[in-house]
């Protein structure tokens, strides 16, 4: 989607407080859910489901335990169907000092489907973690994928922040009418998805990378953002990076930034607070498009 609208840099810094860079580790809970968005035939499909069901019943409690230990806050996007799945998923993860953060209720992507779709999918999630007392600030489309209609249930809906856009690697702001929303913008460099993710059907990625070179990747990520004042925001799976030697690069980076001293962990929604407090980097006003669609015709 096509952004206009931005102002110059306006980085004064503020929203890192006194540290090099923020990092927040966030985790998308997404379960069974890609798969059977790709299709509800792969319900059959038992050792695919239980793929994805060690993530929520295997992954999750083990990263609990991982960030319990070394006292590193964190935020769990989860889709609301995997929620109301599991009723008492969210709640153990806030009981922990955690964050749980809306992404959709099916993990279907936007971009595919109707307006009403999607209003429909973003509001019954809603009123999934509503039943469940669960409160939530912030929203992660499905796959990243957003859509003016997407812009419009966050202003509606009065979420705090987004985070599934690329526009920044740095907190700014999306004007949305009177209103602003935090974007926590995201990368594909920052996502175990490019790195472990493998299914021979659906296919939703053919690469599985040794951890090292992971680790490796991911530190002189967090180092270059360090120079340049950056929001580390990393999104990991719990299917894919709670297995033992993929959560033990995660332990190792924690470790090493924690070594350098001049990192801060937080939760996403406490640095959207923050931004909104002090202000983002630039201001971005998301329209339907700024292309002519006849120009570039499917």
């Amino acid at each position: 989607m096509a952004a206009s609208g931005m102002s110059m840099d306006v980085d004064s810094g503020a929203w890192r407080g006194s540290a090099a860079a923020v990092a927040t580790l966030t985790f998308d809970v997404d379960a069974e859910t890609p798969v059977l968005a790709a299709g509800g035939r792969y319900s059959r499909h038992l050792t695919t489901m239980s793929h994805q069901a060690y993530g929520p019943d295997v992954g999750v409690p083990r990263i609990l335990d991982l960030l319990d230990e070394l006292e590193v806050p964190a935020t769990f996007f989860v889709p609301g169907w995997v929620a109301e799945r599991r009723p008492h998923l969210a709640a153990s993860i806030v009981e922990r000092g955690h964050e749980v953060a809306h992404h959709s209720y099916s993990h279907q992507t936007a971009t595919d489907m109707t307006e009403q779709a999607q209003r429909d999918d973003f509001e019954r999630a809603l009123s999934v973690f509503a039943s469940q007392d669960i409160e939530v600030s912030g929203y992660r489309a499905a796959m990243w994928q957003t859509t003016a209609t997407t812009m419009e249930l966050l202003a509606e809906h009065g979420l705090s922040y987004d985070s599934s856009m690329m526009a920044d690697d740095r907190p700014y702001l999306l004007k949305l009418g009177d209103t602003d929303v935090v974007e926590l913008p995201v990368h594909w460099s920052l996502d175990d998805w490019e790195q472990y993710a493998f299914l021979p059907e659906p296919f939703v990625g053919g690469l599985i990378e040794a951890p090292s070179k992971v680790f490796d990747m991911w530190r002189d990520e967090l180092e270059g953002m360090s120079a340049y004042g950056c929001l580390f925001n990393l999104c990991l799976h719990p299917f894919l990076t709670a297995r033992p030697g993929r959560l033990a690069v995660v332990r190792r980076l924690i470790e090493w930034a924690r070594e350098r001293g001049d990192i801060s962990f937080e939760r996403c929604r406490d640095v959207a607070a923050r931004v909104a407090e002090v202000g983002g980097v630039r201001e971005v006003r998301p329209d339907r498009t700024e292309i002519d669609p006849d120009t570039y015709p499917d």
